[in-house]
């Protein structure tokens, strides 16, 4: 009776165990429709975004666990997809997704930037960045006041109304949810919480907004709360001990499973590493070779400057076009002109601005960025995944590696044959990405502090254009500090970028058709603002960069 009594119950305790069992993938029926993807990506992107408490995005501690153990089945659904005969470009949306999903997963096991990272609770922006989202996290809840006419129409000042009301509770939300002890992030953060209140207390200057006595209202009360933000995390800063830095293993999975980059931290280190030795040699060999040519001299007047401004605008637009370097759209030429610069004085200039009054084509070369943000703009492109901005800043390799690779493809290609001597700006250009990138790698490490990684930033970086203003090296480094892989993605996406010319190039020369400049450039703009890797397999067919950052 005992043996027939244990049979029983042990049958009752599977047939409960099966109940209680969830569907395993396996028993999901598999889907071969792109346009499941599509949906699916869709519901997703409404996922990612965080559950709204009386209208202000929630980051506890209890809204953030619930959301990481729902990511698991998101995942599940997608991993159901059977891709095998799909075109590659629908193969390569479907990687673009599971990136974004790895992007929150890795938010939640290890960057957590709403528990360590004070400027996460930066709201007010003033200007667009020149990439297709912001550099490095954001809350849901920003508020792009670039996109705002003023004098503000009754529905944008009902919206803008709206929108600045979320930053007192979102400020005292922070004040709960950051627990963490990253020291250079809690520190640094500090910076850009009294930034914001500046930039809220030049809102009430604007054309129309005095008129509204609501809007001001609101406008002083957000800046109260930011600066009570900004004592709160001063206060607590003197407890703060921990390292910023994710550490080695996990930016290399981050690299590869987010950014979908194939290369390891060490990796990175040997290329930036020989990018910056190179840079040096290339510059000083053409120091040498322009030995006997005069010296440029920088722009000293707003005159000189805008003069200055105006012919290498022109050179470039020209040269893309006549040297058939890629097709030139109407809105190329009013997208550079809004970012042509001005004078500034000599003891004021930044790096950039420095190597801009001497010759701005090197820098207007980077500025392909606002061609891809115009085509983006303007042009939708056929895939909806591909349309808005990818989430994570996973786009880092493709606009920050483009737009760095072209300052010398042109220059290779010919754009400063009529003065040799700006050769040099674009060599002392990669040397400092290729050591501004180092340093970031240093302090993910935890192998450097933010300030020796921005030691490293500034004493590599040739004729000491670093060292003149200190703000742009803070701001770099600790936007790469909170943004892993997007220091090293000037370099690491310029190398990516010029190993998809090199097979381009290898499979026209196999098929036996002549390589054009602008084709690979036309196609490289088809494909849209997606990791570099995606962009090589689907422009080539060859899809070993993926696998390589998937192994």
């Amino acid at each position: 009776m005992k043996t027939r009594n244990a049979t029983l119950g042990l049958v009752l305790l599977l047939l409960l165990a099966q109940c209680n069992t969830p569907v395993q993938q396996a028993e999901l029926p598999k889907s071969t429709r792109y346009e499941d993807l599509v949906k699916l990506f869709k519901e997703w992107r409404v996922f990612q975004q965080p559950e709204l408490k009386n209208g202000v995005p929630d980051y506890s501690t209890a809204a953030m666990q619930k959301q990481h153990e729902a990511l698991k089945s998101w995942q599940q659904r997608l991993n159901n997809f059977d891709t095998t005969a799909w075109p590659v470009s629908h193969q390569v949306d479907w990687y673009i997704v599971r990136a974004e999903m790895n992007g929150l997963d890795f938010d939640h096991r290890v960057m957590r930037p709403w528990e360590r990272d004070p400027a996460f609770y930066k709201t007010l922006w003033m200007d667009r960045s020149d990439v297709p989202a912001h550099e490095g996290p954001a809350h849901a809840a920003i508020i792009d006041l670039w996109k705002y006419p003023f004098p503000l129409s009754t529905e944008n000042k009902e919206k803008l109304l709206n929108q600045l009301r979320a930053i007192a509770p979102l400020n005292e939300q922070a004040k709960v949810n950051l627990t963490g002890n990253a020291k250079d992030l809690w520190i640094a953060g500090i910076r850009d919480i009294k930034t914001q209140s500046r930039d809220l207390e030049s809102l009430l200057s604007l054309p129309g907004i005095s008129d509204q006595a609501d809007l001001v209202t609101v406008i002083k009360e957000a800046i109260q709360s930011t600066d009570d933000l900004a004592t709160w995390l001063e206060q607590q800063s003197t407890s703060k001990t921990g390292p910023s830095g994710i550490g080695k293993e996990n930016y290399t999975w981050y690299q590869k499973n987010v950014h979908l980059v194939p290369l390891t931290w060490e990796d990175e280190v040997l290329l930036l590493k020989r990018e910056l030795a190179r840079a040096w040699n290339g510059l000083k060999l053409e120091e040498h070779n322009n030995r006997h040519l005069p010296e440029l001299k920088p722009a000293d007047t707003p005159e000189a400057f805008a003069a200055l401004a105006e012919r290498s605008a022109k050179s470039l637009l020209t040269f893309l076009e006549k040297d058939e370097i890629v097709t030139v759209k109407d809105y190329f030429e009013p997208a550079l002109r809004a970012h042509l610069g001005g004078f500034v004085p000599a003891d004021k200039r930044n790096f950039f601005v420095i190597g801009m009054h001497h010759d701005p084509r090197p820098l207007y070369s980077h500025f392909y960025h606002w061609f891809e943000l115009a085509r983006m703009d303007i042009e939708s492109h056929a895939s909806e995944i591909r349309r808005e901005p990818l989430l994570y800043n996973i786009f880092d390799s493709r606009n920050e590696g483009t737009a760095t690779a072209v300052e010398e493809m042109f220059m290779q290609a010919g754009l400063y044959n009529d003065d040799p001597r700006v050769r040099e700006i674009v060599y002392i250009m990669v040397a400092q990405r290729a050591a501004r990138g180092l340093g970031s790698l240093y302090a993910h490490a935890n192998e450097m502090t933010m300030e020796q990684a921005g030691k490293i930033h500034a004493d590599y970086t040739p004729r000491g254009w670093m060292k003149v203003e200190k703000e742009l090296l803070i701001f770099e480094q600790h936007l790469y500090l909170r943004q892993p892989g997007y220091g090293t993605s000037y370099i690491t996406g310029k190398y990516l970028l010029e190993n998809t010319l090199a097979e381009f190039a290898r499979m026209k020369e196999m098929q036996q058709q002549p390589f054009r400049v602008k084709e690979f450039f036309d196609q490289l703009n088809a494909v849209g603002c997606i990791p570099i890797s995606l962009g090589h397999w689907e422009m080539t067919g060859d899809r070993s960069p993926v696998d390589s950052a998937l192994r």
